[in-house]
């Protein structure tokens, strides 16, 4: 049973019944916590919640489950593979302490990178809840996460893109548009995803084979996926089709990845599958997934816990499975989980946060919905906030409006911008081969827009009317 926790402000004592109450009412306001009931009441019984929840120490959380072991694949799988050695530098600390440990220059790069098998999602998600915007930054850009398949993600001063030429009819001309498009833009680097308007196995080998057919003519350093689920891909790895990534919709509570159709078995069998093809050229990370807060408490999957820490176990399944890629598509559920640009700010960073500390390679789909009180500048300001904070990705969408799934997200443009005015590259085999497609000058980077780049031109001149 877990404890009752007490404060006592002047004359009045709070009382919190147990980790997941004092949790959830030490959670930075958002709506769909609201939505939930969990939330606190006041600013004041949420600071005093703050001031509570610093002072338990990070042991508790290996032996209070916020979802009990017996019920849940997802605690077991937090439990079982804890890493107690590397805890035990830090397992002397409260959660106070730890934030506090993790802002001082005594956790360098090299010692988070030692520890992080040692943090549990519930002490990331814990300490999340003291930290202040610019926290949260700090010690994201100290946690460096690299992976690689085609080409290395998530290296220091560097920052990728998803290449997202999604279509509402999956029009391959259209789709085959926006990706030309992308990589003049120098987008594409950290997968060529698309959401298929129509999600079948059929389908789904149509686009791979489109992917990779324009990966492999022009050689580019980069991966494709389609963004169906692990099942279809299974059966398009069946079929022969040229499947580079895994991708997985993934959720904090095995009721919710239930709610989704998979468990983690299904998980290792499409990554042991995914493995077995050996695509990857320079690194064997094969899988893609993305998450988001609220997706626990829109499938009444959450038991009763805050939405960010939800969040946070998802990441316990995302970091057992060596991914290429994970995101957090931070305001594509909508209002009813945050409700305005405040809110997903604080969310896209809270995320990032706890998914670099974890040793999760994390980027962020920087989006909002159109019935959000939310918009572009919002967006633009948590992309700049991202770019400071290390995020290994985002997304590139024409005009930042994704016409398929109807959501406001960032463009090609985008991501320009904030690699130029934070020095920011592409991944290092993509910018070479962005150089030698003449579409970056190696000199400074910059993009060139004088004429389509020869090697282009040659391939469009060469279909049916390409003269023309």
């Amino acid at each position: 049973m877990s404890q009752t926790y007490r404060y006592t402000l002047g004359s009045k004592t709070y009382q919190f019944r147990g980790l997941v109450e004092l949790m959830a009412k030490a959670t930075p306001h958002r709506s769909g916590d609201r939505l939930a009931g969990v939330i606190a009441l006041s600013a004041q019984e949420r600071a005093v919640a703050q001031m509570t929840l610093a002072e338990v120490p990070l042991k508790t959380f290996l032996n209070d489950a916020l979802v009990p072991y017996e019920d849940d694949e997802i605690t077991r799988l937090i439990m079982d593979e804890h890493d107690a050695a590397a805890f035990a530098p830090i397992a002397h600390l409260t959660v106070g302490d730890f934030r506090n440990w993790l802002l001082s220059d005594h956790a360098t790069p090299e010692v988070l990178r030692a520890v992080r098998t040692g943090i549990t999602p519930e002490m990331a998600a814990a300490v999340c809840k003291l930290m202040r915007n610019q926290d949260l930054i700090l010690v994201a850009k100290k946690c460096q996460v690299t992976t690689a398949f085609r080409n290395t993600i998530g290296l220091p001063g560097h920052l990728s893109t998803r290449l997202q030429p999604n279509h509402p009819t999956d029009d391959i001309n259209g789709i085959a548009a926006s990706i030309l498009d992308g990589l003049l833009y120098g987008n594409g680097d950290a997968v060529i995803g698309i959401n298929p308007a129509t999600d079948n196995v059929a389908q789904a080998i149509k686009l791979l084979k489109l992917t990779g057919e324009v990966i492999d003519t022009y050689q580019i350093p980069t991966q494709s996926c389609v963004l169906t689920h692990v099942t279809n891909t299974l059966e398009c790895i069946e079929a022969g089709a040229p499947v580079d990534l895994v991708f997985q919709s993934i959720g904090g509570t095995e009721a919710t990845n239930s709610s989704f159709g998979f468990n983690l078995n299904t998980l290792a069998e499409a990554q042991e599958a995914a493995l077995g093809l050996k695509r990857g050229t320079v690194g064997n990370n094969v899988m893609y997934f993305e998450t988001g807060q609220g997706s626990a408490l829109s499938a009444n999957a959450h038991h009763g816990l805050d939405q960010q820490t939800c969040e946070a176990r998802a990441y316990a399944v995302a970091r057992k499975f060596n991914p290429l890629l994970v995101n957090t598509v931070v305001g594509f559920i909508g209002p009813e989980y945050l409700f305005d640009g405040k809110e997903i700010t604080r969310a896209g960073l809270e995320d990032h946060f706890c998914g670099k500390l974890l040793g999760v390679p994390m980027g962020c789909d920087v989006c909002y919905t159109n019935h959000a009180e939310a918009d572009q500048n919002d967006m633009d300001n948590l992309l700049t906030l991202l770019g400071v904070a290390g995020c290994s990705f985002v997304m590139g969408i024409p005009g930042s409006d994704d016409i398929m799934l109807n959501y406001q997200t960032t463009s090609f443009h985008d991501a320009l911008y904030v690699r130029r005015v934070l020095g920011s590259r592409p991944a290092p085999e993509f910018e070479q081969w962005l150089i030698r497609m003449q579409i970056l000058r190696d000199a400074d980077r910059h993009i060139l827009h004088d004429s389509l780049p020869e090697p282009f031109a040659r391939s469009l001149k060469a279909l049916p009317g390409g003269d023309t």
